[in-house]
C-alpha cells in the first residue's frame, strides 16, 4: 500500500519576485523529504516562477493587496479543500492571517526582524502595536523557525515564544565554477563595487557612496554600481553629484543578480540591520570581497575582516580596497548548509510538529 505524503501549505502573501521568493522557490526545487508542499499566493511572477521549478501552487486572493478578510476567507477554504497537516507562513501578514486557522499544524519563518523595531515601522506606537499582535500570534504557533542566532534572539527579546525557536540558515549550494562567475584575479588600477538593495534608509547607501568616495581617494579608478531603485535614488543621485562621482557610480536600476556579480569585484551591504542575507551568501559562494556591516546576521556569515562600522567612512574604504585586491582575504562558504540540509531541516520541524498534534 502507498501511503500518501502529508501536506505542507506554504503561505506567501506576495506575487513578487523579491524578498522571500527566493526562499520559496529553492525549497520548491528542492522539496522537502518525506513531504507534498503547496504553495499559496496571490497572482504575481513568484506563482509563475514557481509552477516552472515544477511546484504546486495555489494562485489566489491572499496577502495587503487583497485584505485581511479576502485573506482569511482564501486561506481557510484553501486548509477545507487540501486538508493540510501544516501551514507554513512567511511574512507578517500571512502569519497573522494563519492564526487564524484551526485543524493543522502551524509553522512559521521570520525572515526580517530587526533588533530596533524603527527599522521597520518608522514610529515607537506601530512598533508597541505590531509586538503585542505578534506575540498574541505567536502563541498559536507550534513551532518557529528563524533564518538567523540573531533573528532568534530578537524573536525572544520582543515576542516571548512559548516554544524555543529554531534556528535554521537560508541554504545556499556551492558554485560549480566560481572562477567563470566572479572575477579572481585583482585589478590593482581598479576596483568594482557592486550594491544590490533597494534605495531605503535603512540599507545605508549614503554611508556607501561615503565610503566609495574615501576608497577613490587612494583608487581613482574604483567604480561602484547601485543596482536598485527606491525612493532615495533622488538624494543618492544629488549627493553623489556633491561628491564629484558622477563619473564612477552608475545607476542602472534593478540588475540581473548573478550578471552583476560575475562583472564586480566586491559586494557591499551597509545596512541597519540583516538577518540572512541571500545577497551576502551568494557573493561569498561565488568567490567575491564582502564587505557588510557588523549587524544581525551579518557576522554569522562573514568573518570579522569583512565587518565594518558602517559610519567609518575610512573603515569602509580600507575594507573594500581589501577586499578587492586581496584574494586571499575574501570569505567564502565553507561548510554553510546547502538547500539540501535547509530542507531536511524544515522537514525535521514538520515531523516534530505532526508528532505532537
Amino acid at each position: 500500500m502507498v501511503l500518501t505524503q502529508p501536506i505542507a501549505l506554504w503561505v506567501v502573501p506576495v506575487g513578487n519576485l523579491a524578498g522571500v521568493a527566493r526562499h520559496a522557490l529553492d525549497v520548491a526545487r528542492a522539496g522537502v523529504p518525506g513531504w507534498r508542499l503547496v504553495f499559496l499566493t496571490p497572482p504575481g511572477e513568484l506563482p509563475a516562477a514557481l509552477r516552472e521549478a515544477g511546484a504546486a501552487v495555489l494562485e489566489r486572493p491572499i496577502g495587503p493587496d487583497h485584505g485581511l478578510r479576502s485573506s482569511v476567507a482564501t486561506l481557510r477554504h484553501a486548509v477545507r479543500t487540501l486538508r493540510p497537516a501544516v501551514v507554513h507562513s512567511h511574512l507578517a501578514y500571512a502569519d497573522i492571517v494563519a492564526a487564524t486557522v484551526r485543524g493543522p499544524g502551524l509553522v512559521t519563518t521570520e525572515h526580517g526582524i530587526a533588533r530596533d523595531d524603527l527599522v521597520y515601522h518608522h514610529s515607537a506606537g506601530r512598533s508597541r502595536l505590531m509586538n503585542t499582535v505578534h506575540t498574541a500570534r505567536l502563541r498559536r504557533f507550534d513551532a518557529a523557525i528563524a533564518v538567523s542566532r540573531a533573528t532568534a534572539d530578537a524573536m525572544v527579546e520582543k515576542w516571548h515564544p512559548h516554544r524555543e525557536v529554531v534556528v535554521i540558515p537560508n541554504g545556499v549550494d556551492p558554485v560549480a565554477s566560481v572562477s567563470r562567475l566572479a572575477p579572481l584575479a585583482p585589478r590593482p588600477s581598479t576596483i568594482r563595487v557592486l550594491s544590490l538593495a533597494r534605495f531605503a534608509p535603512e540599507k545605508r547607501l549614503d554611508a556607501l557612496v561615503d565610503g566609495f568616495a574615501e576608497l577613490r581617494r587612494s583608487h581613482p579608478g574604483a567604480t561602484l554600481t547601485l543596482g536598485g531603485r527606491g525612493e532615495g535614488e533622488a538624494a543618492l543621485r544629488s549627493q553623489v553629484t556633491r561628491l564629484g562621482l558622477d563619473d564612477a557610480v552608475a545607476f542602472p536600476g534593478f540588475v540581473d543578480p548573478e550578471q552583476a556579480m560575475a562583472d564586480h569585484d566586491v559586494l557591499a551591504m551597509l545596512s541597519v540591520w540583516e538577518n540572512c542575507s541571500y545577497a551576502l551568501l551568494d557573493a561569498a559562494a561565488r568567490g567575491l570581497g564582502v564587505v557588510a556591516s557588523r549587524v544581525g546576521g551579518n557576522p554569522e556569515i562573514l568573518p570579522d575582516r569583512c565587518l565594518v562600522d558602517a559610519v567609518d567612512a575610512r573603515a569602509v574604504a580600507d575594507a573594500l580596497a581589501r577586499q578587492g585586491l586581496e584574494v586571499g582575504a575574501r570569505p567564502g562558504l565553507g561548510s554553510w548548509p546547502t538547500v539540501a540540509d535547509m530542507t531536511q531541516r524544515i522537514g525535521e520541524v514538520y515531523d516534530s510538529v505532526r508528532s505532537r498534534g
